[in-house]
């Protein structure tokens, strides 16, 4: 009574329905450099805002205060 279960999946580039792990989330490689692809030339892009002088001048601020606490603890 033992059955295997198989995952089907959907590619998210050519929506081609595939069950083989083996590129997941990809159903080839050829899917998967397509994707790699976009992220290099930019067409997927992670949203970020700009932040100005003053919130610039006190991240690094922090993160020197960061860095002595490291250096005193070790």
């Amino acid at each position: 009574m033992s059955e295997a279960i198989i995952k089907i999946h959907k590619c998210p580039i050519c929506k081609k329905v595939f069950s083989d792990e083996k590129y997941s989330p990809f159903c080839s490689k050829r899917c998967a450099d397509v994707d790699l692809g976009r992220w290099f030339n930019g067409s997927y892009a992670v949203p970020s805002e700009d932040l100005d002088e003053m919130e610039t001048i006190e991240l690094y601020e922090a993160l020197e205060d960061e860095q002595n606490k490291n250096e005193n603890s070790n």
